[in-house]
Formats: structure tokens, C-alpha cells, sequence
């Protein structure tokens, strides 16, 4: 059973619709007793990193999350995915989860030769397999994804990017450490190839972990 964090800030009905397509079995839940009897979570994210960290907070999420993402499979969604790292400069310094080392910045919008480029980083996009031996990329080819973004990450550790995109420079597009997997994209808005993600997330970590 796959948990779905609620906590007023994902695209809710997107992510379960497409579990349900996948006949995942999963829960809707901001209850800390059924995030931890969960076999994995999932935090989707749509919206502003600040807005998102404070309804964590207020909903006494953050801990239950860091706890739990130790120990079974975790996958952060978009801003979801934003929230695994240190930190964020959205709406002024934030601290995220310290999930996975590194910050969150503004697309800077001008480009190595001083042209303005269109911010948000919206639309089909090509991923790049940077470790395409990780498990939550098995059977998967490079392809398209959907990306709706105006900040991206900068990941301390090299080892934690698993795929990225190019829009005006590298923008890493799924990134990983230990149980945590996060994606940048909405796989559950990218066609086939998000779909097989998803999936993946759930053949490769939580039926794996349940037959050990």
C-alpha cells in the first residue's frame, strides 16, 4: 500500500488517478499512523516551496516524513521533489526537508549570451539517463516528460542525479539517494514514459522490499 501525503498543496486527484490506472494500491491520508504503516509514500507538490514547508509543519508532517523516508520508498512529485533538498530561495530562504543535499534556486531567465529566456520551464522536455542502471529507471528508454517549473534544483552530490533535461543549462529532472527518488516532472502528466516511472517506483522498491 502506497500512501499519498495530503497536505493541501499536491495535485491529488492527477497522482491517484494514475495509480488507480496502474492498479497501485494506495490511500489518500495526512494521518501520521498511516504514513508510517505504509509499505511507501509519495509527496506530490504543486505551488510555492514556503506555502508547502509551513502546511507540512502545520499538519506535524515533517517529522513523521523524515523518519519514514529512512526507511521504505519515498518519491517527491514536482515541488514535492523540490521539498527533499536543504533548502530553497522561493519567497525568500526556507528550509525544505534535508532529504537529499542541495537548494532550490530561480530559473535565472537570461541566458550566457544576456538573452531572456521564458520562465516558467513549462512543456514536453527530453530527459537524459545520468544513471541508467538505477533501479527506478530499469526497462525504460530516454524520453519526454512534462514540466510546469519556475525554480530547479542544484544537488550538492553528483551521485544523486539520476536523469536531467536541458532548458538554458541542465535542469536535473529525477534524483535519488538511498530510498529517495524525486522527479521534476509530473510523471502522472508524462504519457507512457510516466507511467512506466511510476510503476517502476512500485515493482522496483516497494514489491521488492516486500519480498525480501
Amino acid at each position: 500500500m502506497i500512501a499519498v501525503i495530503d497536505y493541501d498543496r499536491g495535485n491529488l486527484h492527477s497522482v491517484t488517478s494514475a495509480l488507480k490506472r496502474l492498479d497501485i494500491p494506495h490511500i489518500v491520508t495526512d494521518e501520521p499512523d498511516e504514513l508510517r504503516q505504509a509499505d511507501a509514500l509519495i509527496l506530490p507538490g504543486v505551488g510555492h516551496f514556503r506555502d508547502a514547508i509551513d502546511s507540512l509543519n502545520q499538519k506535524q508532517l515533517i517529522s513523521v516524513i523524515k523518519e519514514e523516508a529512512v526507511k521504505k520508498p519515498f518519491f517527491g512529485i514536482c515541488l514535492g521533489m523540490q521539498l527533499l533538498f536543504d533548502s530553497s530561495e522561493e519567497g525568500g530562504y526556507s528550509e525544505g526537508l534535508g532529504l537529499i543535499p542541495g537548494t532550490i534556486r530561480r530559473f535565472a531567465g537570461i541566458d550566457e549570451n544576456h538573452e531572456p529566456y521564458k520562465v516558467p520551464h513549462m512543456g514536453w522536455n527530453e530527459l537524459v539517463f545520468h544513471q541508467p542502471d538505477h533501479p527506478i529507471l530499469k526497462g525504460l528508454k530516454e524520453d519526454y516528460a512534462y514540466f510546469v517549473h519556475s525554480y530547479l534544483a542544484f544537488p550538492e552530490d553528483e551521485a544523486t542525479l539520476l536523469a536531467y533535461s536541458n532548458y538554458h543549462g541542465r535542469v536535473p529532472a529525477i534524483v535519488g539517494k538511498g530510498h529517495v527518488i524525486g522527479a521534476q516532472f509530473h510523471p502522472e502528466k508524462s504519457a507512457a514514459f510516466g507511467q512506466a516511472l511510476l510503476k517502476n517506483f512500485y515493482e522496483q522498491s516497494v514489491l521488492s522490499i516486500k519480498k525480501l
